[in-house]
């Protein structure tokens, strides 16, 4: 959302009119959702529709809007054959044109992330999670007591906290978020491991390492009151299984892999909490 808001605004400075692309109905096998965006000018695009020859016909349609200055169009998509596409779905695009006048943007509401990172470690892995992560609807806080560490730029929905203290941002975080810890100290993970793992309220706890380094960490955390249980939460080594390759990007990618998987099973749990009730009072 921050990134389409600075899109339209810099549009807007350009003097450039943008088409908002939005995915309003779907049926059967489609590349995107309901309620998905493109945005199009002249000379730019920001993000997908989903690809292929349907997203290059939607940016055609869109700016030839912008050169005959129509305010609104709809179109609908049979994604078979003639559209060099196998999904075999049907897609309605509604293609909308953003006012000139930019004054609006200053009062749009961003939508809330989907999920909070707290991440520790600004080294070259935490960059590269950083970078992947960045991507998606998450709020992510990076934590490291080295400022130097940080790049000069970050995206919008990445706060850089440079402490000398950074299990208080473990006591800070709310309740449901997702802790990642890679810092350049042993020590200092093993104590942002305890304090992680003594809250009991996160949706995710990952934990840089090998197996060896698990298994000194249980052991030295049992001895600080950590139960069984508690340390069975603790995902060490982290990221899916299956990727292999100690590359910052690789391990980025499948860590990454490894929260979606986290977020969704959170979310078919809910849903299936909220089914039972629907079912309870009907």
């Amino acid at each position: 959302m921050h990134d389409c808001i600075s899109f339209l605004r810099e549009a807007a400075q350009r003097n450039e009119t943008a088409i908002v692309v939005t995915v309003s109905a779907t049926r059967g096998s489609v590349p995107r959702d309901t309620g998905t965006n493109m945005f199009v000018t002249a000379s730019n695009v920001l993000g997908t529709i989903g690809g292929g020859h349907l997203e290059f016909k939607a940016i055609d349609i869109a700016r030839n809007m912008i050169l005959s200055s129509g305010a609104r169009a709809m179109h609908r998509f049979v994604l078979g054959a003639t559209l060099g596409q196998c999904c075999g779905g049907v897609m309605n695009l509604t293609f909308e044109a953003v006012a000139d006048d930019a004054a609006w943007l200053e009062s749009l509401t961003v939508h809330a992330p989907e999920f909070h990172l707290v991440l520790f470690g600004a080294g070259h892995v935490g960059r590269a999670v950083v970078r992947v992560m960045s991507e998606l609807s998450c709020a992510i806080t990076w934590v490291d007591s080295r400022e130097d560490e940080f790049p000069k730029d970050v995206p919008a929905n990445v706060q850089c906290v440079c402490t000398d203290e950074p299990v208080c941002e473990v006591d800070v975080a709310g309740a449901g978020s997702y802790f990642l810890v890679m810092t350049h100290s042993h020590a200092l993970d093993q104590t942002l491991s305890e304090r992680i793992l003594k809250r009991d309220d996160f949706a995710y706890f990952g934990l840089i390492g090998s197996v060896t380094k698990r298994r000194q960490f249980e052991r030295r955390l049992r001895d600080r009151g950590v139960s069984a249980a508690q340390l069975a939460s603790m995902h060490c080594p982290i990221g899916v299984a299956g990727i292999a390759g100690k590359e910052p990007a690789t391990i980025a990618i499948a860590v990454a892999a490894e929260i979606l998987q986290r977020q969704s099973e959170i979310a078919c749990a809910r849903q299936s909490v909220e089914h039972g009730r629907a079912r309870a009072k009907s």
